[in-house]
């Protein structure tokens, strides 16, 4: 299959470098690492072994890449706006688009900007950031999970897991819903306290009054899930998130690099949907939406 990556960040540099070191062919839109790319080819650091991309189908612009049979789309949910400018010169009648991207409700709305276009959800569970240009650090985990939302070819689903697990990344179909609201278990706690607090993830488990903080909020989401009909997730799953985390590499989340790099932080899918969508279910998250207004503010002031 013929891949495209759109956002060649982290998320897309790794998953898409993975795919191509294997000779699969992937074509990736860069935006300011363009003409380093170009130069000097991708480079990826992992604790899982690095490698080296050179040279790279690199683009600056979608007008120039092929029509794809799956399209990766790396973007913060922030830029989804994009999407509309961005995705047409890459699709085909059956292209699979996945989003690898954090939130709830990811889906529903790229949906209504393109209603033919089949859609999969990506859940990443994965520690890497953009060190600098062309460069991604990779410092532990880095399974995913692809959740089919409107894809009517379930053999495509298989085919991409496939290609993901020749690639040496550990993949699984899963139910999109359930997981969509797991990952969520997850990203609510941890992307914001960091930015609240200023801190990573092992200082605020390592601290009881945080850990617990961290706990109650991890049962917010799950109580949340329940709500909305997700099956199969319960308290336990909080404790094994915890439990995940301890053995995770200290760790700046995403949204704690976006706030310390002044880009604009991804409140509205990974806080304020959630919350919504909780409150229209007859729950709320207090101690989230707590922590959602303390995000509105820090964004508000900078």
């Amino acid at each position: 299959m013929k891949y495209g990556v759109i956002g060649t960040g982290a998320i897309g540099g790794f998953y898409g470098g993975k795919l191509a070191q294997i000779g699969k062919e992937v074509h990736f839109l860069f935006h300011r690492d363009y003409d380093h790319v170009k130069q000097h080819g991708l480079q990826v650091d992992s604790c899982d072994g690095s490698f080296h991309l050179d040279p790279v189908n690199a683009y600056r612009s979608t007008q120039d890449m092929p029509q794809c049979d799956v399209v990766l789309v790396g973007l913060k949910s922030v830029n989804n706006h994009l999407l509309q400018d961005l995705l047409p010169p890459l699709l085909k009648e059956d292209t699979l688009v996945v989003l690898i991207q954090n939130g709830i409700g990811i889906e529903e709305d790229v949906q209504k900007m393109f209603p033919k276009v089949e859609l999969a959800a990506g859940l990443a569970f994965i520690c890497c950031a953009k060190s600098e240009p062309g460069r991604v650090n990779h410092q532990c985990y880095g399974y995913i999970n692809i959740g089919n939302y409107s894809c009517k070819n379930p053999s495509v689903i298989d085919a991409v897991v496939s290609d993901f697990r020749e690639a040496g990344v550990d993949a699984n179909e899963v139910e999109y819903f359930e997981a969509r609201w797991k990952k969520a278990v997850w990203n609510m706690p941890f992307n914001g306290m960091t930015v609240a607090l200023n801190t990573q993830t092992d200082l605020l488990l390592q601290n009881p009054h945080t850990m617990q903080l961290v706990k109650d909020q991890m049962m917010e989401v799950i109580q949340a899930a329940q709500a909305c009909g997700v099956k199969n997730i319960d308290d336990t799953f909080a404790d094994k998130m915890i439990d995940n985390t301890l053995h995770m590499t200290p760790y700046s989340p995403s949204m704690k690099l976006d706030y310390e790099f002044h880009r604009p932080m991804e409140i509205d899918y990974l806080y304020t949907r959630p919350i919504q969508e909780a409150r229209k279910a007859g729950y709320r998250m207090a101690k989230l939406e707590m922590l959602e207004a303390e995000l509105r503010f820090l964004e508000d002031i900078r």
